[in-house]
């Protein structure tokens, strides 16, 4: 897909889910995400609030790692934090669930039309 200007989630999930072709990235997200997630937990139970954006810290990290060096491409991050943010985690609910092999098949079927 072009990179062209996005004005909605709806318009970045296709690019998003592009731009996590491989299955390396998608597992590197899904670690770190889980990672982030787990630190929040732990940080909230312990009342630790000012270490809280610290819990970002491994999600990102591992993210990164995918895009550098397995995509090779740069993290929609940069461009559109809030979307890829909330994209990231529908991936990670999606893959929890077992069925983001097939929401990337119904992009790329969309993408033929």
């Amino acid at each position: 897909m072009a990179q062209q200007e996005i004005k909605s989630f709806d318009e970045f999930w296709p690019y998003y889910v592009e731009e996590h072709s491989q299955p390396a990235t998608r597992a590197l997200h899904f670690a770190g995400t889980a990672t982030a997630l787990a630190c929040v937990a732990t940080l909230a139970a312990n009342r630790k609030w000012k270490w809280l954006p610290v819990a970002l810290v491994p999600g990102y990290a591992a993210a990164w790692i995918g895009h550098f060096l397995v995509e090779k491409n740069r993290p929609a991050t940069f461009k559109y934090p809030l979307w890829s943010f909330l994209a990231d985690q529908k991936m990670f609910g999606l893959m929890l669930a077992g069925k983001m092999e097939e929401e990337i098949e119904r992009i790329k079927a969309e993408e033929i039309k």
